[in-house]
Order: C-alpha cells, then sequence, then structure tokens
C-alpha cells in the first residue's frame, strides 16, 4: 500500500469513527436511549485515532514532511472530522508519493532507520503498527480512560 492511499484510508477511518462516536453520544445524552454506542464507538475511535496517529508520523517521515505539518497532521485528529480535510489539502498542495520513499533511499538517522524497516518489510511493519497501535492505546487508558 502505498503512502497516499495508507493515510488516505485511515484519514477516513478516523472521521468515520467520529461519526459514530458523536452518535452514540446523541443517544446518551440527547435521546437518554443507551450508553453503550459510547463505549463501544469511543472505543474504536480511540484506536483508530491513535492508529491515525501513527501513520501520520510514519508517512511524516517517509515523505520528510516538516514539523509543523507533521503537528498540524496529529492535530487534525482533535477537531471532529478533520483529518479528511487535511488529507485534501496535503493533496493539494504536498502531494504523497505513490511509493515509499525509505523502500530504496538510504535512512538518515534512527527514526529514518526505523521507517525504512517498516515500509521494507511490509508484514512485520503491519505486526509493528499494530502492536504499537496496541500498547499506545492501553498506555492511554492506563493514564486516564474517558469518563462519561
Amino acid at each position: 500500500m502505498s503512502p497516499r492511499s495508507l493515510f488516505r484510508r485511515v484519514a477516513v477511518a478516523e472521521a468515520i469513527t467520529w461519526a459514530l462516536l458523536l452518535t452514540g453520544m446523541f443517544l446518551k445524552y440527547v435521546t437518554e436511549t443507551t450508553e453503550l454506542g459510547v463505549s463501544v464507538f469511543g472505543m474504536l475511535h480511540g484506536v483508530v485515532f491513535v492508529a491515525y496517529a501513527v501513520v501520520a508520523v510514519v508517512v511524516a517521515v517517509d515523505q520528510r514532511w516538516t514539523a509543523r505539518r507533521t503537528l498540524a497532521a496529529l492535530a487534525s485528529a482533535v477537531p471532529p472530522f478533520a483529518t479528511v480535510p487535511f488529507d485534501r489539502w496535503v493533496e493539494k498542495h504536498h502531494p504523497l508519493d505513490v511509493a515509499w520513499r525509505l523502500r530504496a533511499a538510504d535512512p538518515a538517522g534512527p527514526l529514518e532507520r526505523l521507517v525504512a524497516w517498516l515500509v521494507r518489510s511490509p508484514a512485520q511493519g503491519v505486526a509493528a503498527g499494530l502492536v504499537a497501535v496496541g500498547a499506545l492505546t492501553g498506555l492511554a487508558l492506563l493514564v486516564g480512560p474517558p469518563t462519561g
């Protein structure tokens, strides 16, 4: 999968889980019919939020994004649905490559070496990504689970 398609898919997934969480919040706080939507969709959104952050950093390193653009990508996950307009902005102003730069280029520094390993070994990269998302989600829950 290319950096462009991976980033876009996770950005859209993050926006969809925002919609699901907001629907759950509507059912809980407005109609007062069920809390199940917040429980289920809140956890799902949290996991996808973390996955988006991990993917954004991996893509940022591979595509040599500036710190400002990387922070904008991460910040776009906070307001509902903002990851999709950010993805469109990137596509218009700084299009992502259709191939991973670090699959062939020599990495410069430890972060690029890590990302090069991830993109050069896709199966291990996916496994490492899933472990990272699981660990970061678990850490977030330990630090302070969302309350409602």
